[in-house]
């Protein structure tokens, strides 16, 4: 069970917290760094200590059934709960108290809760059922499974289907919407604005939300075509098409997000770029919403920022130990530049934010310009980039140099004035991050030179080059073992001396698919980091004009991995897929 999947209901009293110190469980050091995590934050203590990797959920279910004297069970490897079964709780109070029955005799029935303190219910369904209740302790995220699962909560389809239904009973004003937006620009921007406050409307937009969030999303995608719309979420890097009202709400639906993103509802022309915040139960997510024109109507993007998943311990992140020794020690380095490349999506703000909030102390004066500003972070001062009014990357570097900066962080390297004054930086005194847009990461000096960069100058600077991918995780509920012939991974570009073969068969793993992982067989991602360190050979190689290709080389001989490397061991230990290293890295082998 991944720490950062779930998050855990209780909110533990400093007594039990004591106790987990007393059972040597957690140090007394770190609960003190989780209640003052606690006290700025406002989060649940348990939560704190589960996000801090100080213990697992599972772990501290079965400290707490221990401690309140009822049964630690897992949901997911029990048999089908009969219908009679659930029948005894109602779906209202089951949701409300995040509980489920799961077992029931003729006079006792037994309920799966995820607050073991809360025993009020247990009274109160003995009352309504006439049968002694028994409670034992399980996931809220198991629980909140079972509950769509068994109480066949609505899906998306049928609320969907209701919302319009509910929009056909009054004035059907989507229809003149689409009409007037044909005949009339002027009276539709105030007929999209008045339906966008529609009943229904509303409701549609909040679920197309809801669901996002609970699919544990990172990106919404809103695409009209011409004769219908399409939905599909991005799920651990992949787009997973969903139900979809018809096209006639695309523009209300579009307005209202505009609304809510404080956007110009009337301008439909241009792109625009918007950010909105959304609270879900006691969460907030922030969105970051671009609007963009097409030829059937605009095209909505939004990308979800989880902050809690944007600074997690380094050792999380899916580092292999070599890679994570060179990140550390070029990480804390008193002066250069630490550079970070990958696509969109990669991972690499997870990384930074991972990275500043290690270094961030009261010592340290840390300054990021940023493009957005995904994450504020206390004690670090972030500088949001505004093109518009000339405050882009370039400026905010050059501003910061009469700050007394320790560390900065340039969310991107896009020119060449940003690069030079970021190169200035680390050669007088400052440590820099940053991140590029490269394949790998020999390729960054490449690039850098490209972009004008002298080779002096960068060699001089770099410190380290990261490239990373996210590849998908097997999902830990419905894992199994199967066998492959030896060849044909060899083929592939493993290394047959990596290979445990037995009659000339390799046993890997794969997903077969359950509610835990919405049937894909994959839950969660893991980076992989190609971490090149910038040594007194490789900087010769950059002065000497040498190619990506050969820096590569040298780099693996000092001991570099590549991201088709790092995903081998991935593989072979049982985390991914051979379709996943397929789909997300290149082989390293020529020709």
């Amino acid at each position: 069970m991944s720490n950062g999947d779930h998050v855990i209901s209780l909110s533990l009293s400093r007594r039990l917290a004591n106790l987990l110190v007393e059972d040597g469980i957690i140090t007394q050091a770190q609960l003190g760094e989780a209640l003052e995590v606690q006290r700025a934050k406002g989060d649940k203590l348990g939560t704190v200590l589960i996000g801090k990797g100080f213990l697992t959920e599972e772990r501290i279910l079965q400290f707490l059934s221990k401690q309140c004297g009822i049964s630690y069970i897992t949901l997911s490897g029990m048999p089908e709960i009969p219908p009679e079964v659930i029948a005894t709780v109602p779906e209202a109070i089951a949701r409300q108290h995040t509980l489920i029955p799961f077992n029931k005799t003729s006079d006792r029935i037994t309920i799966a809760v995820a607050d073991p303190l809360n025993v009020l219910i247990l009274d109160d369904l003995k009352m309504m059922t006439g049968c002694d209740v028994r409670a034992a302790l399980a996931s809220e995220t198991e629980i909140l499974t079972a509950l769509d699962k068994y109480y066949k909560g609505v899906s998306s389809q049928d609320a969907l289907n209701d919302i319009v239904k509910q929009s056909q009973s009054s004035a059907d004003t989507a229809d003149s919407i689409e009409h007037v937006e044909e005949e009339k620009e002027e009276e539709s921007a105030v007929s999209v604005e008045r339906s966008a406050e529609d009943a229904p409307v509303i409701k549609m937009v909040n679920l197309i939300l809801a669901n996002a969030i609970k699919a544990k999303a990172s990106d919404i995608h809103i695409e009209p075509y011409q004769k219908d719309l399409r939905i599909r979420y991005r799920i651990d890097g992949v787009l997973h098409e969903q139900p979809a009202p018809p096209k006639k709400f695309h523009a209300a639906i579009c307005a209202r997000l505009k609304i809510m993103s404080n956007l110009d509802i009337s301008e439909r022309r241009l792109p625009q770029d918007g950010r909105l915040k959304v609270r879900i139960g006691d969460s907030e997510v922030d969105l970051r919403v671009s609007v963009l024109p097409c030829a059937p109507g605009e095209k909505i993007v939004m990308r979800l920022c989880d902050s809690a998943g944007l600074s997690v311990q380094l050792s999380r992140l899916g580092f292999e130990p070599e890679a994570l020794s060179v990140f550390n020690r070029c990480m804390k380095a008193p002066y250069g530049i630490n550079l970070i490349t990958g696509p969109t999506g990669s991972g690499k703000s997870t990384t930074l934010y991972s990275a500043l909030s290690s270094l961030n102390s009261p010592e340290h004066n840390i300054m990021t310009v940023e493009d957005p500003v995904e994450f504020q972070i206390q004690g670090i001062n972030q500088v949001q980039v505004h093109a518009a009014i000339g405050l882009t990357f370039a400026a905010g570097l050059r501003s910061f140099l009469r700050q007394d900066p320790d560390i900065i962080m340039v969310g991107e390297i896009r020119d060449l004035e940003t690069a030079s004054i970021a190169i200035n930086a680390a050669l007088t005194g400052h440590l820099v991050f940053s991140t590029l847009h490269t394949n790998d990461a020999p390729g960054s000096i490449t690039r850098l030179g490209m972009m004008g960069v002298e080779p002096f100058l960068s060699s001089s600077a770099l410190l380290m080059v990261i490239a990373q991918r996210l590849v998908r995780g097997i999902c830990p509920k419905c894992k199994e073992s199967y066998e492959v012939e030896l060849d044909w991974l060899i083929k592939l570009g493993v290394p047959s001396n990596q290979l445990r073969a037995r009659n000339g068969k390799v046993a890997l793993h794969k997903g077969k698919g359950c509610d835990n992982c919405a049937g894909t067989g994959y839950r969660g991602r893991q980076g992989l980091y190609e971490v090149l360190e910038v040594t007194d050979s490789v900087r010769q190689m950059i002065l000497d004009r040498a190619s990506a290709k050969e820096i590569k080389e040298t780099g693996r001989k000092q001991g570099m991995l590549t991201l088709r490397e790092c995903a081998i061991r991935k593989l072979l230990g049982g985390v991914t897929t051979v379709e996943e290293m397929i789909r997300v890295t290149a082989s390293d082998i020529e020709g």
